[in-house]
């Protein structure tokens, strides 16, 4: 298996350093570029981590930005994930729930 990789989205820092503090600040220079993205997914594009992105877009954001690709988004090492191991008979999965029978003495 090979190595991982992740990513970190950072948009709103490179908008900071270009005077850019508002979402809104973004959408006309989009517009004038032909993207046009409605004001709620311009604000999701800054504050989110987008899973996807067209390359019109992230080329308009670097015409916009005057910055390069390396400076918007950051290859990362992933964070390995815990998987739970599940057995076939049960394991830590309802067995433990179950009640316990009741014992009653005389």
């Amino acid at each position: 298996m090979g190595k991982e990789l992740d990513y970190r989205w950072h948009l709103r820092e490179v908008m900071a350093t270009r005077d850019m503090f508002s979402t809104t600040d973004l959408a006309a220079p989009l517009a004038d570029r032909g993207v046009h993205l409605s004001p709620s997914q311009v604000y999701r594009l800054v504050v989110e981590r987008p899973e996807r992105l067209s390359l019109k877009v992230l080329m308009a954001l670097i015409d916009i930005l005057g910055c390069s690709m390396e400076e918007l988004i950051e290859p990362v090492a992933a964070t390995p994930t815990k998987k739970a191991k599940v057995a076939a008979g049960g394991g830590s999965g309802v067995g433990e729930l179950r009640p316990k029978r009741a014992r009653i003495t005389p």
